[in-house]
């Protein structure tokens, strides 16, 4: 399962709220994939699709299909500010690069 901080359940409601849909939701989808592994974005829904998985902690829902939830397995969902970095990230859990030689550095 996917872990929600409160730092981005804050910030997500935050912007849920500003937008005029506070009883709404994230969906996580996969945004693309490389050699350094998948790429995943995030859309503001009214409700989840059928099937979906749903992980709801401090007050905020995440919507996702079960093969995106299995791949999160572990990962937690936060807001960081670092210096002139902002955003939400997805980190941890057991995903591993699948870089080759092709790949040199551009997967750090």
């Amino acid at each position: 399962m996917v872990t929600i901080t409160d730092a981005a359940a804050e910030k997500a409601k935050e912007i849920l709220t500003t937008e005029g849909k506070d009883a709404w939701g994230l969906r996580f989808f996969m945004a693309g994939s490389s050699c350094c592994g998948p790429s995943y974005g995030i859309d503001i829904v009214e409700a989840p699709e059928s099937g979906d998985k749903i992980v709801e902690q401090n007050g905020l829902k995440i919507f996702m299909d079960s093969e995106i939830y299995e791949k999160l397995e572990g990962m937690k969902f936060d807001y960081i500010v670092e210096g002139d970095r902002e955003g939400f990230v997805l980190a941890g859990g057991s995903q591993k690069p699948s870089c080759g030689p092709s790949c040199g550095s551009s997967c750090g």
